[in-house]
């Protein structure tokens, strides 16, 4: 098993998929240090979602690398970055370190970049899509989504997805395209009851 040194990024609520993009404005000064650390070496900073928001929080297991694809530095010393997912990754274990940012010893996943449903599965997902975002009052090029590939469609959606935090992050350690695809419809059928005086339900 190859093991490899991250930075890592904690943010709650911000889920990166291979594959995907996601822009990010870094103001803290501790992540400042690290993305700078970054450009100095790799380009790469691991996405991972803490257990709470509460500094220094345990950590979830599984992660997604990102590399630098596109980066702002402002005036102030502030970036506006985007990073393109590269591959999950499982933490080991936290690294005792003396940077500002904290670091893991992790595994990357590999997954299937061929990976692809059959057609009972996209149709079926793109079914319960619909009527997800007929409830949600969301509107939606369907035109576009029936062009996407199956990895674009399913993390995609699981990205943006108006989820919980619980929610997301199972569908980020879910093994397989399929059984990301199955969660997100079942997923999809629960969040849109729409149970609660605000029109939103959660896992939590």
């Amino acid at each position: 098993m190859t093991t490899e040194r991250l930075s890592i990024f904690p943010l709650p609520g911000a889920l990166l998929f291979p594959g995907l993009q996601l822009p990010l404005h870094i103001f803290e000064p501790r992540y400042r240090a690290m993305v700078s650390d970054a450009l100095a070496r790799d380009q790469r900073i691991a996405m991972i979602q803490p257990q709470t928001i509460e500094e220094g929080a345990p950590l979830y297991r599984i992660g997604c690398v990102g590399k630098i694809v596109d980066v702002e530095t402002n005036d102030d010393g502030r970036y506006n970055l985007v990073l393109q997912g590269i591959a999950r990754f499982r933490v080991l274990r936290e690294l005792d370190v003396t940077t500002p940012f904290r670091q893991v010893e992790a595994e990357l996943i590999p997954d299937d970049g061929e990976a692809a449903l059959s057609a009972i599965e996209r149709a079926g997902f793109e079914q319960e899509a619909r009527k997800f975002a007929a409830r949600q009052g969301y509107a939606v090029d369907w035109e576009s989504v029936s062009k996407l590939d199956d990895a674009a469609l399913i993390n995609g959606v699981s990205q943006i997805a108006p989820f919980d935090i619980a929610a997301k992050q199972a569908l980020l350690e879910a093994n397989s395209l399929a059984a990301r695809c199955e969660l997100l419809i079942q997923l999809m059928q629960f969040f849109g009851r729409r149970d609660r005086d605000d029109g939103r339900v959660t896992l939590q």
